[in-house]
């Protein structure tokens, strides 16, 4: 068992950094033709009316932090709208109302940054010494200090938020119809994750300093045999090792492409500096002065104005 799990896992962490490193090479080869930027505020174009450096950034700092806003806390999502009824008894030409949604703003963030908090735990198990940010993180998401084993807090609200998602998925007939296999395959493989991790931490007692000499010996490439490989354990890894080798072909992998996407990684500055298309292939041209000189004869018996006629020798053009 100990030998089929370690091959398992070396076998996914191989696919996901393949995977990984195939597909951020493809996007960053891809060229960039136009300056397309999503934007939805005023470029510093017109005197007295006041630009937007998030919404419409025109410089590399404004970009940075448009990028930081999105990225770390989301902030498209924030301003997330649904449509909405018009409320009883409006006349029936009444406008549409689109109201706000945070809620999924919310779940997504508490379901992110738990997974990151999570995962930066994890990391005493594969490094020695222990960095002072992780056990200072561990002790912060532990500041409650709730029963025996520590409860932290990042372990419920995981468990909320991947519950709220899924869940926002069955229950909204639309979000049901154009949910994808995929889109569940994911929520299953971490809520499998999350699910076995609790159980392996508050139910199931394991040994802590044999499964820390199991990762660290992964970690070194020398794996040793996993001590008391229950099947709880044996789960968790399988779990982790699916999650791995679906990463790089799942759309999970937006936490990588969005730093990577031109709608958002570009400056929007084409009204003052000229952008040349890189797919413009060179070809031959047929200037105005080259026509005119090859039509000439026929343009003057034609009786059309040529410009630049050489004069006759009485001097007349």
């Amino acid at each position: 068992m100990s030998l089929v799990l370690t091959l398992a896992l070396y076998g996914a962490a191989v696919v996901c950094i393949v995977g990984m490193t195939w597909r951020v090479w493809v996007w960053a080869a891809t060229p960039e033709p136009f300056q397309i930027p999503t934007t939805s505020g005023q470029q510093p174009s017109v005197a007295g009316i006041a630009a937007s450096a998030v919404e419409s950034p025109s410089t590399r700092l404004g970009v940075v932090g448009r990028m930081a806003l999105e990225g770390l806390l989301f902030r498209s999502l924030f301003r997330n709208t649904a449509f909405a009824p018009p409320p009883p008894g409006s006349p029936g030409h009444a406008s549409p109302i689109f109201r706000e949604r945070k809620a999924l703003w919310l779940g997504a963030m508490a379901l992110h940054w738990s997974l990151l908090v999570i995962v930066a735990r994890h990391l005493r198990l594969f490094v020695e010494p222990v960095p002072v940010l992780v056990s200072a993180l561990t002790a912060v998401d532990g500041f409650f200090d709730i029963g025996l084993p520590r409860w932290y807090a990042t372990d419920a609200i995981v468990v909320g938020a991947l519950a709220y998602l899924l869940a926002r998925r069955l229950r909204d007939p639309l979000l049901r119809y154009i949910t994808l296999p995929a889109d569940y395959l994911a929520l299953a493989v971490l809520s499998a994750i999350v699910g076995t991790g609790l159980v392996l931490r508050y139910v199931v007692r394991t040994d802590i300093v044999a499964t820390r000499h199991w990762t660290l010996s992964l970690a070194a490439g020398h794996p040793a045999p996993l001590p008391d490989a229950v099947a709880w354990v044996a789960l968790h890894v399988a779990s982790v090792a699916c999650l791995l080798a679906v990463l790089p072909f799942s759309k999970m992998v937006h936490g990588v492409g969005v730093w990577l996407s031109p709608t958002r990684n570009q400056a929007n500055d084409s009204r003052r500096r000229r952008h040349v298309n890189p797919w413009n292939a060179p070809v031959p041209l047929h200037t105005h002065a080259a026509w005119q000189e090859e039509f000439r004869d026929k343009l003057k018996i034609a009786g059309l104005p040529v410009d630049d006629d050489p004069p006759d020798s009485a001097g007349r053009t």
